[in-house]
């Protein structure tokens, strides 16, 4: 019986591939679904418009089941001056607008924060708190609300060149991250900003017909920020005697990235650093504190080092790590990512990941992070900064001083005239374009979650 046992536990371990392909060759009792953004009137208005300071349910699944992908774009622009085309007309077509504000056609702009006003916020079966809040732009490695082309395995960002590397520039985002639920799935998006925004989507998931066991480890995103990080020295230059002399052994005052209770295992991270010095952000080491030690027992060798680089980050994006943003594109910027896909740290009790801001947290830098992690439910509750709080510092472009007083003739002032009822007009018609739009929200949104429980009866 015992030889039974072990031929049936080899034969089991040769029947395991570690081809990360080898689940297409196996058929199995799933039944494939998605909620989206379509158009559930038929036409081609395939995007929802959120209005300020509201949220809405994108996806509310039962389970068991699993989101494996999402899929997201959006725009969210203001604008400054009445345009040429009529907002009923524009209203039906494409929202796209690449036309340049010099032909006198548009005048409006991308808001430059939009990615940190926005919170995408998921919560697993019965939990009364979410298990991810997090700014939409950081969830999907977009620091700084600036995006860049990349590709990891959890994550892409794909970038048109004139939007890459600008404040609140549209791109194509993707997760491939797998987020397991027994009972539900509830997926939120929490517009604080004070203009709408338009929100394409797919969520595809899976749905299954027996549970997970007790062992599942659930999906957790939190994004944190520090501005300025606490440091003791940034008039001291990085890398010299004098600040390399100072010992930093038990990570106090390090930037934490991660604090949490429970059992499951961290993934990585998105790190995001606004440098005021001048010279080098790095140089930090990261520390794990696992199951409440007092002394971390995963200690690294630098910044770059933690995010798989050396001799400062290089531009260059691979599978589990790399630079988004890079402080040669913009001085003074870098967006860097780590995931521990092959390399989970895990956690019994509790974890603390945390990484020193310049050698011994000597430098006083903005600091902004996101942190991915599994673990079992219940999970330890958290919340996010204010609005105000989570906007990126941006450089302003200088004012021209004082305007010197110009008399206005009749023709001049018939101008201003004519461009004040033309505006007047203009903003007229677009906010009832905007209200028709948002008017379907609640529709669609509850049109998902039907569609969603008829799936879901129809494969018990």
């Amino acid at each position: 019986m015992q030889n039974q046992s072990l031929n049936l536990e080899k034969s089991s371990m040769h029947n395991q591939s570690l081809n990360l392909l080898s689940r297409l060759t196996q058929v199995r009792e799933v039944r494939s679904a998605r909620v989206s953004s379509w158009d559930q009137d038929g036409r081609n208005q395939d995007y929802w418009m959120i209005p300020a300071g509201e949220s809405v349910v994108l996806g509310d699944i039962e389970g068991p089941g699993s989101i494996s992908h999402i899929w997201m774009t959006s725009f969210c622009r203001r604008t400054h001056g009445p345009s040429v085309i009529n907002p009923e007309g524009g209203g039906n077509i494409a929202p796209v607008n690449e036309i340049h504000n010099a032909l006198g056609v548009t005048w409006e702009t991308a808001d430059p924060a939009w990615y940190r006003k926005v919170l995408i916020k998921m919560t697993w079966d019965d939990q009364s708190h979410p298990s991810v809040l997090v700014p939409y732009g950081d969830f999907f490695c977009i620091g700084h609300s600036m995006p860049g082309n990349f590709a990891s395995l959890p994550f892409t960002v794909s970038v048109k060149p004139e939007e890459q590397f600008k404040f609140g520039g549209v791109a194509s985002v993707n997760c491939y991250l797998p987020m397991p639920f027994n009972k539900k799935a509830k997926i939120e998006i929490i517009n604080e900003n004070d203009v709408p925004f338009g929100l394409y989507f797919h969520i595809d998931y899976e749905l299954y017909k027996k549970p997970f066991g007790d062992d599942t480890a659930y999906f957790h995103a939190q994004w944190r920020r520090e501005n300025p990080c606490d440091g003791w020295g940034p008039d001291l230059q990085v890398n010299t005697p004098e600040v390399n002399r100072v010992a930093n052994l038990d990570g106090a005052g390090n930037y934490v990235i991660l604090e949490t209770e429970g059992k499951g295992h961290y993934i990585g991270c998105n790190l995001s650093v606004t440098h005021f010095q001048g010279s080098w952000w790095g140089e930090g080491d990261d520390m794990f504190f696992i199951d409440g030690e007092n002394l971390p027992s995963i200690v690294g060798t630098g910044a770059e080092d933690y995010f798989n680089h050396a001799w400062g980050m290089q531009k260059n994006a691979f599978p589990f790590h790399g630079s988004i943003v890079h402080e040669s594109d913009v001085p003074g910027y870098q967006v860097s990512y780590r995931f521990h896909i092959t390399d989970p740290v895990h956690f019994s009790e509790s974890i603390k990941v945390t990484i020193e801001h310049g050698h011994a947290n000597h430098l006083s830098d903005d600091w902004s992070s996101t942190a991915y992690w599994y673990q079992t439910l219940p999970s330890k509750p958290f919340g996010i900064l204010p609005v105000e709080e989570r906007i990126q510092l941006m450089p302003q472009f200088p004012s021209p001083g004082q305007l010197k007083k110009v008399e206005l003739n009749d023709e001049m002032k018939e101008s201003y005239k004519l461009a004040k009822e033309r505006m007047a007009a203009y903003s007229e018609g677009r906010t009832n374009q905007v209200q028709k739009k948002s008017d379907r929200l609640s529709m669609h949104s509850q049109g998902n979650i039907e569609q969603s429980k008829n799936i879901r009866n129809s494969f018990k």
